[in-house]
């Protein structure tokens, strides 16, 4: 399939090419998206005992996990392929968007202290755009949509309604376009793409549009900011 030239693989091979190419990409690159204010669900899993789990995905996982390591209740945030079998979640072919993978995060959560509903917010509002079909920014392709994988009925009623709110409420310009579906499985990513926000904070792709996603979460959910991210290689039980 075709890749925008102006996509994260093209920002990774740039820094290979030095600092000029760097610029005509940054120039011609989507800017990053704003936050958007929007209400918290009406509806939200109850409150349980024990660590619960989240599976989204909104675009490159990159971002996405880079969040939700900064948002506090979340013990563990890690990148994966969800949507497809198990012989195929590797980067290289999922990348191709033949698989049904999208690249997701599987968010390890403590319910106490932040709720599903919250996480879906925050996923709404500054981690993505709902409103782009099987992209997010300058990254095209199946592999890039936006959905919640539901681990149970109460998820996936949550989810579910959250979005019908959110579309009625006509928070965005354009109709909601996540899918929800029930998780099959997921995948972590290879070693290489995790916590890979905070270990590459300079890299082009993650400075253009991945750390202002870090600075929307800090000013729209200030109560649920970490300063400190919470990364796989250090994971807690409680942050």
């Amino acid at each position: 399939m075709t890749r925008n030239p102006f996509g994260r693989n093209a920002f990774v091979a740039a820094t290979v090419v030095g600092a000029v190419a760097l610029s005509g990409l940054l120039s011609g690159a989507s800017r990053a998206e704003d936050a958007v204010i929007i209400p918290p669900p009406a509806l939200d899993v109850k409150a349980a005992d024990g660590i619960q789990t989240a599976v989204i995905a909104g675009g490159c996982f990159w971002g996405v996990q880079g969040v939700f390591q900064h948002t506090a209740g979340v013990v563990n945030a890690v990148s994966g392929y969800a949507g497809g079998a198990r012989k195929t979640a590797e980067y290289e072919l999922v990348s191709t968007g033949t698989t049904g993978h999208a690249e997701s995060v599987e968010i390890k959560f403590d319910p106490k202290r932040i709720s599903y509903g919250k996480i879906l917010q925050i996923f709404f509002s500054v981690a993505h755009d709902p409103t782009q079909l099987n992209r997010q920014g300058p990254d095209t392709g199946t592999q890039y949509r936006s959905e919640i994988f539901a681990l149970n009925d109460e998820q996936k009623k949550v989810a579910d309604t959250y979005i019908a709110q959110l579309n009625a409420a006509w928070v965005y310009n354009k109709p909601i376009v996540t899918r929800v579906g029930t998780l099959q499985g997921f995948f972590p990513a290879e070693t290489y793409h995790q916590d890979y926000l905070t270990l590459h904070p300079d890299q082009p792709y993650i400075a253009s549009h991945d750390l202002p996603k870090i600075r929307n979460l800090q000013k729209v959910f200030a109560p649920n900011y970490l300063q400190k991210p919470t990364l796989v290689g250090n994971a807690r039980n409680t942050n």
